[in-house]
């Protein structure tokens, strides 16, 4: 079983608009064969707490466009690390000495990486390698 094509789509949304706030190495990967909680991670980073959160509230404001609210919010306060649980689909949004130290992709380096359609300008689709 691979994602839904619904939660392919709200991840290629959540994508743009990190890059739109200029989030650094934007991935997805498809966890929905490892993971019967979530079918996608979307990951993505910043240099500093502010834009962390700044990347985290355009990604909500355009995901609610789709009438997606997350289900749970975590790490908001802090902006070291922010995740928004959207059931289908988790966004990881993290300080670039927290995404390095923690290295989800390594975790999940097993699973498939999902085409998000960002250009070569915008942050990079391919980071995972």
């Amino acid at each position: 079983m691979s994602a839904t094509e619904s939660a392919i789509e709200s991840a290629r949304v959540a994508a743009k608009a990190a890059a739109d706030k200029l989030a650094e190495n934007i991935v997805a990967v498809d966890v929905s064969e490892r993971l019967a909680i979530t079918d996608l991670f979307v990951i993505a980073s910043a240099s500093n707490e502010r834009q962390v959160n700044s990347i985290v509230d355009n990604i909500e404001d355009e995901l609610i466009k789709l009438d997606r609210k997350p289900v749970r919010r975590e790490g908001r306060a802090e902006g070291r690390w922010v995740l928004l649980d959207y059931g289908d689909m988790v966004v990881h949004v993290m300080h670039d000495e927290d995404r390095a130290f923690y290295a989800l992709e390594r975790l999940w380096k097993d699973c498939p990486v999902v085409d998000l359609g960002l250009d070569e300008s915008g942050a990079s689709a391919t980071a995972a390698g």
